[in-house]
């Protein structure tokens, strides 16, 4: 019985998918890779692994963020009762150990790439 109401949600879905999938490819114009902020084919393997350890990295950092944002709800929900202040706790913990771990990661990439392009400024 709720198979049969999740069909037209699903068809739905599926043709807005294929529309703007459409609408994304037409207007999207690959003769200028400035304007996308798309790797140059020049960098090469450097310059793409460079990008990706760069948007983890900040993929990290906003997981990061989000979730010492919930652990303070969390912290401030807890009404009192030891139980959910342990938890809140540890995951304010866990939480700003991932932002410093991004915020570290973000160092030692910019410190070896340095080093790899022979810069002497950070």
């Amino acid at each position: 019985m709720k198979i049969k109401k999740i069909y037209p949600a699903m068809g739905l879905s599926l043709g807005l998918l294929f529309v703007f999938n459409k609408v994304a490819k037409a207007a999207w114009d690959v003769s200028s890779l400035d304007a996308y902020d798309l790797p140059d084919p020049s960098d090469g393997i450097y310059g793409i692994i460079s990008n990706i350890l760069e948007w983890l990295l900040t993929i990290v950092g906003i997981a990061g963020v989000i979730g010492f944002i919930i652990a303070g709800l969390m912290y401030l929900t807890s009404t009192g009762e030891e139980a959910k202040i342990k938890v809140a706790k540890s995951a304010m913990t866990a939480s700003i150990m991932g932002v410093i771990v991004a915020i570290c990661g973000v160092v030692v990439i910019k410190a070896v790439d340095n080093i790899l392009n022979a810069e002497s400024a950070f």
